[in-house]
């Protein structure tokens, strides 16, 4: 089992997620590559004391960058989105 703190890498904050959480209780997250909905789920529930009704799980691909003559790659990276019970939410994100 994974540590609750390494599967979730960092919040997401942006336009778009500020909407969903007002309007529909979703939260994203930048999440460990090799997590599953299930570690995803158990981390929130752990770190931020609310109880996760859904998750869903995309694989991002990291951009391809260019510095001068030397073509280069962004890591690839999963992000989750993870719908909370009516009632809850982070306190973090307000």
């Amino acid at each position: 089992m994974k540590a609750p703190q390494n599967i979730i890498v960092q919040p997401m904050i942006t336009e778009k997620m500020e909407y969903l959480q007002e309007a529909q209780r979703k939260y994203a997250f930048k999440v460990h590559p090799a997590a599953n909905k299930i570690e995803i789920r158990q981390a929130v529930e752990a770190i931020y004391n609310v109880t996760v009704t859904d998750v869903n799980v995309m694989n991002r691909k990291g951009k391809k960058r260019r510095v001068r003559y030397t073509e280069g790659r962004r890591s690839n990276w999963k992000k989750a989105v993870v719908t909370l019970k009516e009632g809850d939410s982070i306190e973090y994100f307000e």
